[in-house]
Parts: structure tokens; C-alpha cells; sequence
């Protein structure tokens, strides 16, 4: 059988047993230090054991040192101040371990540097040697346990994090004993090492999924909102405190200079202090400038934080910021501005410079697409009003009252359309509905409002209005189908106004009497734009003094309630509970609808002619 062979059939069973327990807590613990009570339980088995010594070094820093005798019901923690350690605070060069990343074993003595009398012959790496240069922390504590001779194992349990156990023996073991016993230090070592791995990796995928997280849900809030202002306070809100103490946004002005746009901080008290020093701060102000012409973000710490208006050398609230960092809004290739925070704690798990920068990524695209939102709804807005009349026409006998509501949030223009012209002694109303959305019907609709008003200016009756519109829509290949209606009132030497009503596919207007009855006026007519040389015939309808005519779109008969009910059977009921000489019916009418829309999205328009009378 050969020396190994035996060693591990010399094992005693105890010792498989414990190493098991062991094993089975160190899948569970979130820290090796939560194993010292069994890992010294385990050492213990080791016949002739006087005491068990461990430390602990993080960059050659000291974090913990534990001692176990056989008097000790749990291990001893000692603090790593300058006195508590007996080899002082600096750890050795010897802390240097080999490039192999294993466990280095090896019998040693630790009092008189040189092997002991009655070490037993044998070969060279089973003779104890001379004292490792990191007996001096233990020693101490060996000897006053009894110890003659130690067995020492250093190894890594992670980068910069190196560890070391000693165990202390009263006389120096035979050789099969001491290859045994130094192949079980190895064991804990490793298994050590196994379970420190997996916290290390379990901690770095719980912080990933917290960034993750995180990140997420500052998507979610600042894609929640389409303004501008209101992103940047999100942004801001957001990272105070999840990522740190303070947060200022800058973003550049027309003239390229910086201007802060939303600040939070953890104490509503610095708020304005913040407020300030983002403003006037001219350090601050030169820290951002050369973040923004670099691609990626900066932390300043220490030194770095010298001159401005925050670190140890500052007053008032800038003296407890540890650290700032400074990430450029980048969007689309273009720099918007900066992105800063303020740390003053010791926990920054969320603040690595990876999630900053994609934060920032995230904040810049939600503030660049809260932007362009903004110029397009100013955009649409611009030209929806120059489809539009800018304002009615006033006429004798006649009193006009117009609305128009979008019902579409995706900003593209509508084609709903109305206008009122007066030529002489009549006037004419117009609406209309180009079907479709955006530019292409932006275009349709000018081109309809437009030549109706050129033609109905010259006098041109309604029907023949419509016919000359459906050629030119026709002859021009219109893609897109236009329903219209018109209305032309001429006053009576008797009172009232005759009304001559054509349309064009459109929604029938309705005429409420001055008692509040309501009829609907038939305007039958095939749509514009589809069959050319259509005819389009008109009709005549007698409106007395306080009689109205309605006019609108589809977009006020076809709002849905929750239950799928139309507001076109409430409309008439509507229009008669309606004053037209009260202010602005028709915008009152508009409101109606909306308040019982659940559903349906399309822009509404209406427009109403009250009759009443010359003075």
C-alpha cells in the first residue's frame, strides 16, 4: 500500500464525519467567518492539538485574528487594532503567496527557529523547518497554550485576501502523522477557499441583479413621463438615495454652456446649498466641462476633491462628501449634458462606474426623447393651428362658436377641419374629416379647407363648392378619401336665414330649435376624392331666430362609454340640453363627449351658427 494509501485509511472516521458537517455549513454561510466555531471544532480532532490559530489579511490589512484552545467553547476574535495584534498591523512580505492560487502546508517551530531535538528522520518536507515569517502573529498565543510545534497553512481566499491557520501540537507528531494531519489542514483550507468562492460570486450576482433592478426601474419612471422638466426631476429623485446622497443634472443651453436643471439631495436642509453650489460652483462648473468632452464618466476622491467644495477641506455641508462622480448624458451622438453624484457613505454597491454610465445612458435617451417629444408637440401644435381658422369671423345675425379637441396622443396631426367664411351678405361653414393622421394628411386637409374658403369667397354655391373640390382630389390621385360638409346662411327680409346645406359623406348636421327640439338635416353625398365628377346636390332649411345649426365631426359621435355605448345616441339629448347663446356651446358639447369617452381616440371637432337676428 503506498504512504498516501495509508495515510487516508489512518484517517479516523470522526474526522470524515466533521469534515462533512463542515462541507454541508459552508454551502449555507454568507461569510467563512460564520464557519470558525466548527472549523475549530474540526482542527480540534487532531491529536495532540494545544490550541488552533487564524487570521485573516485584506491588502495586507489585518481584518481578524481567532484563537481556540481546549478551554474555549467557541473561538476567541481578536480586533485588528495595533495592540490586540501580537505581530502588529503590518502584515509581512511572506504574505505573498505563489502565483498557484493553493494552499501552502508546512510544519514549522515557532519559538526557537530551528527544527525541534526529537524530530523524527524522514524527508526533507517532513522535517519541521525553521519558523515561518508568520509564526510572530501567533507565537505569542501558541506558546502560552503549550505549544512546541506548529502546523501552518497559508492561502488565498480571494484576490488581495489572503488567510493563514496555525495549529498548535504539544510534541512534534511521527511522520504518517504529520503527512495526515497536514493533508486535513489542506482540506479545510480548500474548502475554505470552495465556500468563500461561492459568496464572492453569489455577492457579485445579487449586486447585479440589484443594479439590474435598479436600472430597470429607473427606465420604467423616467419613461413614464414625456416632459422634459419632469424627466430630470425623476432622474434626480431616482438616484437620492438608491445611488447616493446628493444628484445635480446640467444640461447644455444653446450657447453650450451648462445649466443645472434638477437637484435632490438626502437632507431637504442642503437642498439649497446644493441648488447653489451647482449654479456658481466655477471648480464644479470645470470638473463638468472636462467630463462632458470624454466618453466616459470620472470619480473624484481624496486629493481629486482638492479646491472645490467638497472632501475633508471644505466647510459646511460639501465637508462629509467622500466622493463625486461625473457621467456625460450621451444620446444619439450627442452630448445634452451631465450627470452628478454626491457620496458620503461607505456603501456604494450601486455606484460603480458601469451602472453609472448606463444610468446615464438611460437618463440622457429618456431626456433627448422627452425633448424631441416636446419640439414635435410644439411642432403639431404650430401647424395644427394654421389648418385652423385663427378666429371666426364676426357677422350680423350670426353668432359663431367652434371647438376642437385631439383625441390621439401619438402627436401627429389630424385631419379634422372646419373654417367660417363670410362673403357679403352670407356666411359659410365649413367642417370636414381627412381620413387618416400625420403629414400626408396635413397636407390633404390644407389643401380641402383651402380651396372650399378661395371658392366659397367668390360666391360659389355649396354643391358646386364640393363638386370643384372632388376634381381637384380627383385629378391629383388623392390617396386619401375627404368627407365634408357646407352650410351657407343668407339672411331673410322676414327674419331667420335660409341655410343651403351640401355634403360630402359627412355626419348630417342637426338644427336645434329655439324651443330646444332638435332634427337631424339630411346632406347626403358621395365622399371626396374617390369618384370622379360626383354630383353633390344641395337643400335649403328655414332657421328662425334662435334656431342653431351643429356641425362636427365623427370623432363626437363615435366616443365610447366603458360599456361600448356611443355618445351619437346621447347626442341629441345633448345638443338640446345645450344653450347656444350661453359661452362657448360648442366647446361645452366637446366637453360632454369627452367626459363620456372611454374609448375611441379621434380628434373632434364642432362647429355651431346661432341665429339671432339683426339688430
Amino acid at each position: 500500500m503506498s504512504n498516501r494509501s495509508r495515510t487516508q485509511a489512518d484517517v479516523p472516521c470522526s474526522w470524515w464525519r466533521e469534515l462533512h458537517r463542515l462541507w454541508l455549513a459552508a454551502v449555507e454561510v454568507e461569510d467563512v467567518t460564520a464557519l470558525a466555531t466548527r472549523l475549530y471544532a474540526a482542527l480540534s480532532l487532531m491529536p495532540g492539538s494545544v490550541a488552533v490559530v487564524g487570521a485573516r489579511w485584506e491588502r495586507r490589512a489585518p481584518r481578524y485574528m481567532r484563537l481556540w484552545t481546549p478551554a474555549d467553547t467557541a473561538p476567541v476574535t481578536w480586533l485588528p487594532t495595533a495592540t490586540d495584534w501580537p505581530g502588529g498591523l503590518a502584515a509581512p512580505s511572506a504574505l505573498t503567496l505563489p502565483d498557484d492560487g493553493r494552499p501552502h502546508t508546512r510544519w514549522c517551530a515557532p519559538f526557537t527557529g530551528t527544527a525541534p531535538e526529537s524530530a523524527p528522520p524522514g524527508s526533507p518536507e517532513d522535517v519541521p523547518t525553521a519558523p515561518s515569517a508568520l509564526t510572530p502573529f501567533a507565537a505569542p498565543l501558541l506558546r502560552e497554550a503549550g505549544a512546541e510545534v506548529v502546523l501552518e497553512c497559508l492561502f488565498p481566499l480571494a484576490s488581495h485576501d489572503t488567510a493563514a491557520l496555525w495549529v498548535g501540537f504539544a510534541a512534534m507528531p511521527d511522520t504518517e502523522d504529520r503527512r495526515r494531519m497536514g493533508e486535513q489542514l489542506t482540506q479545510v483550507a480548500d474548502l475554505l477557499m470552495v465556500s468563500n468562492r461561492r459568496i464572492l460570486e453569489n455577492r457579485v450576482h445579487e449586486r447585479r441583479q440589484a443594479r439590474d433592478a435598479f436600472l430597470a426601474e429607473a427606465s420604467l419612471q423616467m419613461d413614464e413621463s414625456l416632459e422634459v422638466e419632469e424627466t430630470l426631476r425623476r432622474v434626480a429623485r431616482l438616484a437620492v438615495p438608491a445611488v447616493a446622497e446628493g444628484c445635480v443634472v446640467h444640461l447644455f443651453r444653446a450657447d453650450r454652456e451648462l445649466e443645472p436643471v434638477a437637484a435632490a439631495h438626502v437632507a431637504a436642509g442642503a437642498q439649497t446649498w446644493l441648488g447653489e453650489v451647482a449654479r456658481h460652483d466655477a471648480w464644479l462648473a470645470a470638473q463638468l466641462r472636462r467630463t462632458a468632452r470624454h466618453p466616459g464618466g470620472r470619480v473624484l476622491q481624496g486629493p481629486e476633491l482638492s479646491g472645490g467644495p467638497f472632501g475633508p477641506d471644505a466647510t459646511g455641508e460639501g465637508k462629509t462628501i467622500r466622493a463625486v462622480s461625473i457621467s456625460p448624458l450621451r444620446a444619439r451622438g450627442r452630448v445634452l449634458g451631465t450627470l452628478t453624484f454626491l457620496y458620503r457613505r461607505d456603501d456604494t454597491s450601486l455606484s460603480d462606474l458601469p451602472t453609472l454610465t448606463d444610468l446615464a445612458g438611460r437618463a440622457a435617451l429618456a431626456i433627448d426623447t422627452a425633448t424631441l417629444y416636446d419640439q414635435r408637440r410644439q411642432n403639431v401644435e404650430m401647424l395644427q393651428r394654421h389648418l385652423l381658422p385663427r378666429a371666426l369671423p364676426r357677422f350680423d345675425g350670426v353668432e359663431l362658436s367652434a371647438a376642437y379637441e385631439v383625441g390621439d396622443t401619438s402627436l401627429d396631426v389630424g385631419g379634422d377641419f372646419y373654417d367660417a367664411v363670410a362673403a357679403g351678405d352670407r356666411i359659410s361653414l365649413v367642417i370636414g374629416d381627412v381620413c387618416g393622421r400625420g403629414a400626408e394628411a396635413a397636407a390633404f386637409t390644407s389643401l380641402a379647407r383651402h380651396t372650399l374658403r378661395i371658392l366659397l369667397e367668390e360666391g360659389t354655391p355649396p354643391g358646386a363648392a364640393l363638386a370643384r373640390l372632388n376634381r381637384a382630389l380627383t385629378t391629383e390621385g388623392a390617396s386619401r378619401f375627404v368627407t365634408a360638409l357646407v352650410a351657407t346662411l343668407t339672411p331673410l327680409p322676414d327674419g331667420g336665414s335660409e341655410a343651403e346645406i351640401a355634403g360630402a359623406g359627412h355626419p348630417w348636421p342637426l338644427l336645434r330649435h329655439a324651443d330646444g327640439t332638435v332634427t337631424e338635416v339630411a346632406a347626403r353625398g358621395l365622399l371626396l376624392g374617390v369618384v370622379p365628377n360626383a354630383p353633390y346636390r344641395s337643400r335649403r332649411v328655414r332657421l328662425a331666430d334662435g334656431d342653431a345649426l351643429v356641425l362636427f365631426t365623427d370623432g363626437l359621435t363615435e366616443a365610447r362609454s366603458a360599456d361600448g355605448a356611443y355618445f351619437e345616441a346621447r347626442l341629441a339629448d345633448a345638443v338640446s340640453g345645450l344653450d347656444p347663446a350661453g359661452e362657448a356651446p360648442a366647446a361645452r358639447l366637446v366637453g360632454a363627449a369627452s367626459d363620456f369617452r372611454h374609448m375611441g381616440d379621434d380628434d373632434t371637432a364642432v362647429l355651431i351658427a346661432r341665429v339671432k337676428g339683426r339688430p
